[in-house]
């Protein structure tokens, strides 16, 4: 690593700053005009339920550039930087999340996660996501340094999720669902930390602090007070994430426990089951066959006796057979 950092110089950090320091009128404009643009495409993809265009979305959204700067200027010690990147890191995502919510009065139907493929995969983070957006970070951060393989910046921006769960967050509260709302929030706010942490650790690591010491430049003190700020956010959302991670892992242990179950119970009276879900309040079982329907009190005592005594279960009977229509009658 020394013998790469070597290769960074003043230039370099010219470079770096005049790219994601967003200054200047014209600067500006550029990134709200991009930010509104991407905003409602992003939007317009989580309505349709269209993985390309909120994929496109991800590829017109200017948000990386302040985070990554203010992940550069908390390793330069600027606080005026840091404060101005914070500023439009925040004010860009209240702008996302209100035409999220705008876009969502022009929708007829709840956006939900119940009936959206991508409400549902922002709504519901775990640590993954968390481990996902660290090493985007770092990859974002390196691309940035390292000019000859800057090309991979689109793909960074495809890999984080910055605009999506904000239009999410917008779409979701218009919807009535605050809770999903939070937790689209949550993974945007985990997205962030995880990229001024691991840009802020790589850039450090390539010693830009002493290269713009060396180089003349001004260089605030980098207290320790700032590194805790940036460490504890990172666990300040890692916290919740693993509380997260945790339901997931407990809810797909269920699942996977009462399938069996449900299965057994499901054959013995010629029945087939469709479906094993996820509810608010348990478990859902879909279970397809012909009238009459099997006992349903039966499945309860086999789950008790299962060790499932405390899991909520919603049997949904659905009956199938063949009907004869003569043509005539």
């Amino acid at each position: 690593m020394v013998e790469t950092a070597s290769r960074v110089s003043g230039a370099d950090i010219d470079r770096m700053t005049d790219r994601l320091y967003v200054e200047g009128r014209r600067k500006q404009s550029a990134f709200w005009v991009l930010l509104t643009l991407a905003a409602v495409i992003a939007g317009s993809g989580v309505v349709e339920d269209s993985d390309a265009t909120v994929i496109g979305a991800m590829i017109v959204a200017p948000l990386m550039t302040p985070i990554l700067g203010t992940a550069l200027a908390v390793v330069l010690a600027d606080r005026a930087r840091i404060v101005r990147g914070v500023t439009t890191v925040l004010l860009g995502a209240a702008l996302v999340v209100v035409l999220g919510y705008l876009l969502g009065l022009l929708v007829p139907e709840p956006v939900v996660a119940a009936t959206n493929s991508q409400v549902a995969s922002r709504v519901s983070p775990d640590l993954i996501d968390l481990v996902g957006a660290l090493a985007t970070g770092l990859v974002g951060a390196f691309a940035l340094v390292r000019t000859d393989i800057s090309d991979t910046l689109p793909g960074v921006a495809i890999a984080i999720s910055l605009v999506p769960p904000l239009a999410v967050v917008g779409l979701t509260l218009e919807s009535g669902e605050p809770g999903q709302a939070l937790g689209a929030l949550l993974l945007f706010a985990s997205n962030v930390a995880a990229i001024v942490a691991t840009g802020a650790a790589l850039l450090t690591a390539y010693r830009l602090r002493a290269v713009a010491e060396d180089d003349g430049r001004p260089v605030g003190r980098l207290g320790r007070g700032t590194v805790a700020v940036v460490a504890g956010f990172v666990v300040l959302v890692a916290v919740p994430l693993g509380v997260g991670s945790y339901q997931v892992f407990t809810d797909s242990t269920t699942l996977a426990g009462v399938r069996p179950v449900a299965e057994r119970w499901a054959t013995a009276g010629s029945w087939q089951v469709v479906d094993v879900s996820d509810t608010a309040d348990g478990v859902r079982v879909e279970v397809l066959g012909p009238p009459p329907g099997p006992d349903v009190a039966l499945l309860r005592q086999e789950l008790d006796r299962a060790g499932y005594g405390d899991v909520a279960v919603q049997v949904a009977l659905v009956f199938g057979g063949t009907r004869e229509l003569p043509a005539g009658t």
